[in-house]
């Protein structure tokens, strides 16, 4: 019996210490276990370089296009329930290249942007007609519309206000 136990004891003594070796990698493959699961992990999730941070490593383009507003936000006022508003912006490209506007996105739907598609020459200017509809609003309304385009950063915002009065209301008529 005892020396049952004795074998017990030094076969899980075995076993306890040969498992707690880090010292040794696992011999799975040339790197590993981790390097099958790392190769899957950057092939399902790649790297994505964000275009408006400024890189460590890259240097800014000096011959880049520059858009430069003539402003970069407009303020409707007030507006009845239900109008439909316009803004055209101006902007001229004072860089060194051709300017060219790959996208305009506005952060609602109520607001439709509408922009240059052919390339803006530099010390050209180009336009983007911002249409915004109050149908269902109420009250003071901020839109950004965000410009994409191949500029150092990549996008550019301009922003439309409104201030969209209350409807009227039929109250006791007066006799």
């Amino acid at each position: 019996m005892k020396r049952t136990l004795f074998s017990a004891l030094m076969l899980s003594g075995a076993l306890l210490f040969g498992a707690c070796n880090n010292d040794k990698p696992a011999e799975v493959g040339a790197e590993g276990m981790n390097a099958a699961a790392t190769a899957v992990s950057d092939v399902a999730n790649p790297t994505v370089d964000n275009p408006n941070v400024a890189s460590e490593t890259e240097a800014p383009n000096p011959n880049a296009p520059v858009m430069t507003f003539a402003e970069a936000e407009h303020n409707f006022g007030d507006i009845k329930p239900g109008e439909v508003v316009k803004h055209t912006f101006s902007f001229t490209n004072t860089g060194k290249s051709p300017l060219l506007i790959e996208n305009a996105t506005a952060s609602c739907g109520c607001t439709t942007p509408n922009w240059t598609k052919d390339p803006i020459a530099p010390g050209a200017k180009g336009t983007i007609e911002v249409q915004f509809n109050s149908q269902g609003k109420t009250g003071l309304q901020n839109k950004e519309v965000a410009v994409r385009a191949n500029t150092q950063p990549s996008i550019t915002q301009i922003a439309i206000r409104a201030n969209i009065l209350p409807e009227p209301t039929n109250g006791p008529v007066k006799q």
